[in-house]
């Protein structure tokens, strides 16, 4: 069975509460739809830890820096909800764009530090549409946990640095990338590669595999990255925009792993930008 389509917040806080009053407890999986297997592994984790799920879905325009990527963003919200139907989802909250940001809406929330560099160097105001939407998401759904893929890693800790900053009462859960066989991240946007593109693609995964191993020896960063950056233009990228060596929890730039780190990379294949990311955990120190 498809899940509950609801629209409003009044509508949301409304099932909420007599989930609450049953003793339930809520999860919330934010998503702007075009659903995979990768979000519905979110959904998974979800339901293994509380009773009642929430997936929201959210075009949201705060955080699109380029109109047109935003005007052609698939909208998708009936393949999404059957997609949903065999997890038993609860709800599924599709507000309008005029329900989450009425006439008079004027309020951003801003995080800096885990936001600076990476998608954010790129991407002006991109973070603060995150920041924004998902404080509104969380604080409409009032859900115990909420459930992130790593796969977008600094919107993951920007999403943390919010909870904790504003004492927002939920717990974040950072899940694994989803992959496909060959290694390539699952994501929305790979339905827009074409075939020599899909056939390049995992390569920024291979590769970011490799420096990781590299790096976690002991390796100085600079060597490896740019080792890293021609391998994927050698592989058919026509543009690297960044691969980085970061602290895996503050997200600040390294020259050596010398504690858990996340290696990330951002990278063009014609208009089609895949991201990516992996743990690097040192061998020595």
């Amino acid at each position: 069975m498809n899940p509950n389509i609801l629209r409003t917040v009044a509508e949301l806080r409304d099932r909420v509460r007599t989930w609450r009053r049953a003793g339930e407890r809520v999860a919330v999986v934010p998503t702007m739809g075009a659903l995979h297997q990768g979000h519905l592994s979110l959904v998974e984790t979800a339901k293994a830890r509380v009773e009642r799920v929430i997936v929201t879905l959210f075009v949201n325009p705060k955080q699109f820096n380029n109109p047109s990527d935003l005007a052609t963003y698939p909208r998708t919200e009936a393949d999404d909800a059957a997609k949903l139907a065999p997890y038993e989802v609860d709800v599924l909250f599709a507000p309008s764009v005029e329900e989450m940001y009425g006439p008079r809406f004027s309020t951003s929330v801003s995080v800096t530090g885990v936001s600076d560099g990476l998608c954010g160097a790129n991407r002006p105001g991109h973070f603060d549409g995150v920041a924004t939407v998902v404080s509104k998401l969380l604080l409409q759904t009032g859900a115990d946990i909420a459930c992130f893929g790593e796969k977008d890693y600094q919107q993951l800790l920007v999403v943390r640095r919010v909870v904790e900053d504003l004492n927002i009462p939920i717990e974040i859960i950072g899940c694994p990338t989803v992959r496909e066989a060959d290694n390539l991240a699952l994501s929305s946007r790979n339905v827009r590669l074409t075939a020599e593109q899909r056939r390049i693609a995992p390569e920024i995964a291979d590769v970011l595999l490799r420096s990781a191993a590299h790096l976690a020896s002991g390796m100085n960063a600079d060597p490896v990255l740019e080792a890293a950056r021609s391998s994927l233009v050698s592989a058919g990228f026509d543009r690297v925009e960044y691969i980085e060596l970061r602290d895996a929890e503050t997200l600040e730039p390294l020259h050596r792993a010398d504690r858990p780190a996340r290696l990330l990379a951002a990278a063009w294949l014609g208009e089609t930008r895949l991201i990516d990311n992996v743990p690097v955990v040192p061998t020595e120190t």
